[in-house]
């Protein structure tokens, strides 16, 4: 499992006070970073091999502005091509959303799917959690 902490901006916040909902992308992809470089280590967007298939986000609280966030990053499957992301934002210690996201070792030349290499299949694999996510990061990082 990975940790993200970041502080959110007064610039995500929306007209209601809290953190818009089209910022939690931004933060997930972020969070996201340590996996793809399991894929292309110098980020290289020219020779990129990943497009994301699906994303969704359950919004279980509000979170504000001030105040920062933990995400927390796994990978819940692993397929031939594809595999699963899910992540969770904790604020003040407490779950405030949860995602999912599927991504695709793809070949932009072929605009095919490729297989995942067995070396980085094992690398995910460090970070499998299917568990769901706790409602407090006490009792996650217990």
């Amino acid at each position: 499992m990975l940790t993200q902490n970041i502080m959110p901006r007064f610039s995500e916040t929306d007209a209601l006070g809290h953190i818009n909902n089209n910022t939690y992308g931004v933060w997930f992809e972020a969070a996201r970073e340590p996996i793809y470089k399991l894929f292309l280590p110098n980020l290289d967007v020219k020779k990129w091999n990943l497009v994301m298939a699906h994303s969704s986000n359950d919004f279980l609280k509000e979170v504000f502005w001030g105040e920062e966030v933990v995400i927390k990053t796994a990978v819940s499957k692993i397929g031939n091509s594809s595999f699963e992301l899910k992540h969770a934002v904790y604020q003040k210690g407490v779950l405030c959303t949860s995602s999912k996201s599927v991504l695709i070792h793809y070949d932009f030349s072929t605009k095919m799917a490729i297989k995942i290499p067995d070396e980085i299949k094992a690398r995910l694999e460090k970070h499998i959690f299917t568990d769901s996510w706790e409602p407090t990061l006490d009792i996650l990082e217990q």
